[in-house]
């Protein structure tokens, strides 16, 4: 098998133009074997391709893992402000794109297709239409799409596999790129062709299918017998074979479970199951654990064994932090180069992971909490994310903090220091009674006088 990959991947990168090469071949379909590529009609001969997303049920787990998060996150439209902050841009192209792509789509179910082909295939396509302002306003899912690299080096894209998009818009000709979104992975073979993770599981699953075929074809045309019958006498051909007939006529059929009578000196004797037989569970756990590792899925988010995570955030942050993460933020700037955006920190589009917890309403509240008093939030800002109004009066619009926590400075009697400079002021009703003592004094003398007499002291006290 890892000669059959090898051959794969030297017949996708040596051969040369109009070259026969060894198979196996890669189709727009799929994986045609190099058995089958002998034949011009294979199709007749039993063989088929091999479809890119049909690689077993944990396969499927993972790529539809993968869709279903991504469709469930929505996307918003940000630019950075002047003042460190952040607006949403509610009227932009791509605001209104992100959440109605085209007349016939929602947002989830363009993401979930977007993410599942490119996954399964390696790489998505969609077709942007423009307005008559020359901005994005549809954006159409294609099954298929090809890269053309023109003598310049001018990218273009040869699109099919819509039924609708296909019927609206006249797509025999190579549409530029500045018009078709186009998320890839991984690029080996060519720098616009992407490559699923799926081929990197090849000897995984072919091991798991080879494993599970010969367990049908065991069980169909060559299932053992649960019982075998031993006896010391001597048999003839003839007894044997009517004793096999008398233990088939109590045990099988509609006649299953009826209690046989042996004679001659037999015994039944059970037919166990090997070790062989039972390492199929092990070897099929391990090809799924390659298979997940391939895809850097943890396998508590499908379910299976492994350490559990204390609450649900950190399973999530655990599969953001690796694989999810990834991939929201690869379509998240395919998004960005298709509309022409600043790219981070300044003009981005970003997916709101924070919808994989809305099941979680306990750690999304105890995570609020801790943001207002932490003086992160304001009550409005928290109360906004839950979809609940504004305090009334606006007392919710400012952050909170306890009163205790002040600057060090402050001191023992809990207010700002006075700068050394700056000496106090006496009051009017000083100055009133100093000018008074001192013989009729106006308020402006008696003020300085009593100024002078205060700075006196403490150069005294000093």
């Amino acid at each position: 098998m890892a000669g059959w990959l090898t051959r794969a991947v030297q017949s996708l990168t040596r051969s040369g133009e109009g070259a026969s090469r060894p198979g196996p071949y890669l189709l727009k379909d799929g994986w045609l074997s190099a058995t089958a590529g002998r034949y011009l009609n294979f199709w007749q001969t039993g063989y088929s391709v091999q479809p890119y997303g049909e690689g077993g049920a944990m396969v499927e787990a993972c790529v539809s893992a993968y869709a279903q998060t991504v469709a469930m996150c929505p996307g918003d439209h940000w630019r950075k402000l002047e003042n460190g902050g952040r607006e949403r841009v509610a009227g932009s192209a791509l605001s209104r794109v992100v959440r109605r792509p085209n007349d016939y789509q929602s947002i989830s179910d363009f993401l979930l297709n977007l993410t599942r082909r490119l996954y399964a295939q390696g790489e998505a396509f969609a077709l942007g239409v423009r307005n008559e302002r020359g901005e994005i306003a549809e954006l159409h899912l294609m099954r298929q799409g090809t890269a053309l690299v023109a003598e310049d080096g001018s990218v273009f894209y040869s699109l099919s596999g819509n039924e609708v998009a296909e019927r609206r818009f006249d797509l025999s000709a190579p549409v530029p790129a500045r018009d078709v979104l186009h998320v890839r992975l991984h690029t080996p073979r060519h720098t616009l062709k992407g490559v699923s993770p799926i081929l990197a599981t090849a000897l995984d699953q072919q091991l798991a299918g080879a494993a599970l075929s010969q367990q049908v074809a065991f069980y169909l045309n060559q299932a053992r017998p649960s019982f075998m019958l031993e006896t010391d006498e001597k048999l003839t051909r003839e007894q044997a074979r009517d004793l096999r007939a008398g233990w088939d006529e109590q045990t099988k059929g509609e006649n299953a479970g009826g209690t046989p009578i042996l004679s001659w000196g037999l015994k039944a004797k059970a037919v166990t199951t090997s070790a062989k037989d039972g390492e199929l569970a092990e070897i099929l756990r391990m090809s799924e654990q390659n298979v997940a590792l391939a895809f850097r899925m943890p396998l508590q988010v499908l379910g299976l064994g492994g350490t559990t995570f204390a609450s649900t955030e950190l399973l999530m942050q655990s599969w953001i932090a690796s694989g999810l993460g990834f991939a929201l933020n690869h379509i998240e700037e395919a998004f960005g180069l298709l509309f022409r955006l600043r790219g981070m920190p300044d003009e981005y589009l970003e997916f709101d992971t924070r919808a994989l917890l809305r099941s979680a309403y306990r750690d999304r509240i105890e995570a609020l909490s801790r943001g207002v008093l932490s003086s992160i939030y304001s009550p409005d800002e928290a109360r906004a994310s839950e979809d609940l109004p504004a305090v009334p009066g606006g007392h919710g619009a400012m952050p909170r903090v306890q009163q205790q926590v002040v600057p060090l400075s402050y001191g023992t009697d809990m207010r700002p220091p006075q700068p050394a400079s700056a000496p106090p002021t006496p009051s009017d009703e000083d100055a009133d009674a100093a000018g008074r003592d001192f013989g009729g004094l106006d308020r402006s003398l008696a003020a300085e006088l009593l100024t002078a007499a205060d700075e006196a002291d403490r150069r005294v006290t000093a």
